[in-house]
């Protein structure tokens, strides 16, 4: 889940916070489209609430609004100030991230391992298990990707990892 706020200080101060995405589009390398040429207006004051199935590009979107994510191509526009090149800090915006504890620094793979590497299974082991579970929670594809790379629900099935350390088929 992510919270959006906007403060209506700094860069756009003098804007409203009427937010304007023109053509948004994110492509992760390998080809993957988390966002794909979305158009909306959400009016100054407006409640709007996004809704799809995991992995459809909430998330992404709406770090692309807060900055965290760069975009592909399009524009987003906040007030009269085109954002789409500045930096988090200059968007007048506070986004509350839910955690879903994963190491950022290894791959989905490795996060999915970790706690069998912990406990000294054997390599085997530990790929078989991970493979197992990465079948069943549909990650058999993004095992290579590092958590950064993965959308909210991707990386909530990636959190429920500790499934792979109880498989034991």
């Amino acid at each position: 889940m992510v919270t959006l706020a906007y403060f209506g200080s700094g860069a756009v101060a003098s804007a409203m916070a009427r937010i304007d995405l023109d053509h948004v589009t994110k492509e992760y390398p390998g080809g993957v489209v988390a966002v794909n040429d979305v158009s909306i207006s959400i009016e100054d004051g407006e409640f709007m609430v996004l809704v799809g199935p995991s992995g459809c590009g909430k998330t992404t979107l709406l770090r692309s609004i807060g900055g965290l994510e760069g975009l592909s191509s399009g524009r987003i526009v906040i007030g009269d100030v085109d954002v789409s090149k500045l930096p988090p800090g200059s968007r007048d915006l506070a986004m509350v991230f839910q955690n879903y504890a994963l190491y950022p620094h290894m791959t989905v793979r490795q996060n999915l391992g970790y706690s069998l590497r912990v406990h000294k299974t054997p390599r085997h082991e530990i790929a078989r298990r991970v493979t197992e579970v990465a079948g069943m929670l549909g990650l058999d594809q993004l095992l290579e990707r590092r958590p950064n790379a993965l959308s909210g629900g991707q990386q909530q099935r990636v959190a429920g990892r500790s499934s792979a350390s109880r498989s034991r088929s």
